[in-house]
Formats: C-alpha cells, sequence, structure tokens
C-alpha cells in the first residue's frame, strides 16, 4: 500500500521505516500511527524481513504527540477510540526493531523510541518527557518505560521538570545503547539491523521475548523462562546449523526453521 506520512524501504532483509512529516517535526498524529502500525503488520508477515529500523528525520525523531489534534478532546471519546494504540504496534511487533534517532525525541517521540529494542542516538539527539508543561503527563508508557531505562530519579526529574537529556547524558543512563556521529547514524543503525537480520528469525524473536519478559517476571521465572526457551531451540534446524558451522569454522546459513 502507498503511505503519506511515512516511508517505508527495503533493503534486504532490512527494512525501514521512516516518518515523514517535517513540516510537523513528525508530530505523531493519529493518521501517521495507523500507518506505522499498517506497515508493520506487514513487515511481521514477510518471511524476508529480518530486523526494523524506526527513524526521522536529522532535525526530529519525533518532537511529541501531535497537540493541535489532542487538545479539544474529551474522556469518554479518547477511551472509547483507545488513544495511542496504533502506537503500541511498534511494542507488540515481535521481530526485532531499532530505533535510529536524531534530533528531538521529545514525548511520544522518547516514548515510541523506548518501545524499540533498543536506540541508536546521532550525537544531536535530545530526549525528553516535557508533558507536564502541558497539563499532563506521559500517556504512551513513559513513566513506566523510562524508570526501567535510567530509573527512579532521573526519570522522575525528566517527567517533573520537563527537561531535555542529550545523547550523552542519555548513554550514560542506560536509555540509547550507542551515540554516534549524526553522518553515521543510519550506517551504523544499517548495519546493526543487517547483523541481526542474518541470524535466525525464530532464535532472534525468542531472545526479544525472552529479555523483555525480564520486566514482568522474578528472577527465578525469568530464569525458568529463558531455560525453556533455550531448550525448545534444540527443535530447531537453525541450531543444528549454527553449532555444525562453528564446528566446521564455517559462517552459518540459517533458514529459518
Amino acid at each position: 500500500m502507498g503511505y503519506e506520512m511515512i516511508e517505508l524501504t527495503k533493503d534486504g532483509s532490512v527494512a525501514t521505516i521512516m516518518l515523514d512529516r517535517p513540516k510537523a517535526l513528525n508530530a505523531l498524529c493519529g493518521p501517521m500511527m495507523a500507518e506505522v502500525a499498517k506497515a508493520l503488520e506487514a513487515l511481521a508477515k514477510d518471511d524476508a524481513i529480518g530486523c526494523v529500523i524506526l527513524t526521522g528525520s536529522e532535525k526530529a525523531f519525533a518532537a511529541g504527540a501531535d497537540i493541535k489534534e489532542m487538545s479539544d478532546l474529551e474522556y469518554l471519546e479518547i477511551y472509547k477510540d483507545d488513544l495511542f494504540y496504533n502506537h503500541e504496534a511498534i511494542a507488540r511487533f515481535r521481530k526485532p526493531i531499532i530505533a535510529a534517532v536524531a534530533g528531538y525525541a521529545l514525548g511520544g517521540g522518547c516514548e515510541i523510541a523506548m518501545m524499540c529494542d533498543f536506540i541508536i542516538a546521532a550525537d544531536n539527539a535530545k530526549f525528553g518527557q516535557p508533558e507536564i508543561n502541558l497539563g499532563v503527563m506521559p500517556g504512551i508508557g513513559g513513566t513506566q518505560r523510562l524508570i526501567r531505562a535510567v530509573g527512579k530519579s532521573k526519570a522522575m526529574d525528566m517527567c517533573l521538570t520537563g527537561r531535555m537529556m542529550d545523547a550523552n547524558e542519555a548513554l550514560a543512563a542506560n536509555l540509547v545503547a550507542r551515540v554516534v556521529p549524526l553522518d553515521e547514524l543510519m550506517e551504523t543503525a544499517k548495519d546493526a539491523s543487517s547483523k541481526i537480520a542474518a541470524q535466525s528469525q525464530p532464535i532472534a524473536m525468542m531472545t526479544k521475548e525472552t529479555i523483555n519478559s525480564a520486566f514482568e517476571m522474578t528472577l527465578s521465572q525469568g530464569v525458568q523462562f529463558e531455560r525453556r526457551l533455550f531448550q525448545s531451540m534444540f527443535t530447531t534446524a537453525d541450531q543444528k546449523e549454527g553449532m555444525a558451522a562453528f564446528s566446521e569454522k564455517r559462517k552459518p546459513h540459517f533458514k529459518n526453521k
């Protein structure tokens, strides 16, 4: 299908979704996020795609939710429509997904970046949850995902003062995995995505599921869950191929089976 507010491109086994509302600094309006959800639904069914990059422009990954779209909404309206449901398509996506963030990632922009499996940030990136300045709080998981990433004190600081965090502070706080020069951002993200996409898709998906489960389980439950999935991997052809390739000192040729 054609898209008006995003650009979807594919390069081998890697797909890139670029948010494309430059005049609005990629503000997350409903129609754009519906397109993101549709694109992810299609990519989930595309066996040729092993990893996805979510990105924006050099100036703004996404500068927040579309305030003009939201300002006159009423409680029952947004409750019945389940406001932000489409945003959570990123968190529901089962294949690995990387956020490549340059410029502003504020409010909803920071929140959808945190929904991705990890963030690679350009050195001009700025993160923040400034919703308190609008008389609200984060509503797309910001209060929950941010504290898991950076801890209570820094999450409180960002959500209560609305201040921005630059790329180096975000790296030190474990919000992002890497910081690279702006002109190397997409190359770095594509390199990481290509390495992930070259792995066994089912094994990568199970690894992602296991790591995410750590937020929901006790340590003993998580270890048990990990062990059961690890054991189940020995029913796959890719486990046999991976270990055979290691013994034979060659690259594995995974078939996603």
